[in-house]
């Protein structure tokens, strides 16, 4: 038996992928753009069999907070990554549990200044739990 393209071990965690966060409550996809500082499109193109856009390895944390990935369901995907992609996961993928903020901020009238502005503050949001140590780089 041929052993599995990369490709198909790609499509494999993000099958385990696609499940956990079937499971989860709606609005789930979204929150994991936001917390990724990412156009909802990137989350369906990393949770989604049909793309070969991999996972990046930084990104897991936040995946495994957000969707509360069970230690099984972890498990099973890290499995699954690690075959998809010998000696990426150098250091053990640990995190703190991240929490959802929903915050008011004016409409700039533009899309493009809209997302500029939610980028910004999602990516200051990340620095200064940098700053206080409460996140990995």
């Amino acid at each position: 038996m041929a052993s599995p393209t990369g490709e198909e071990t790609i499509r494999a965690y993000k099958l385990i992928l696609a499940r956990v966060v079937d499971k989860r409550p709606s609005g789930t996809r979204q929150r994991l753009a936001d917390a990724l500082g990412k156009h909802r499109s990137f989350v369906t193109q990393i949770t989604s069999a049909a793309y070969a856009t991999p996972l990046p390895a930084p990104h897991l944390p936040i995946v495994f907070s957000v969707c509360h990935f069970s230690p099984a369901e972890q498990q099973e995907f890290l499995a699954a990554y690690r075959l998809a992609h010998p000696g990426r996961l150098a250091k053990p993928v640990t995190g703190k549990r991240l929490r959802h903020l929903s915050i008011m901020v004016p409409d700039m009238g533009d899309e493009e200044k809209n997302r500029m502005f939610d980028q910004a503050i999602v990516e200051f949001a990340h620095k200064i739990s940098l700053i206080t140590g409460e996140t990995e780089n």
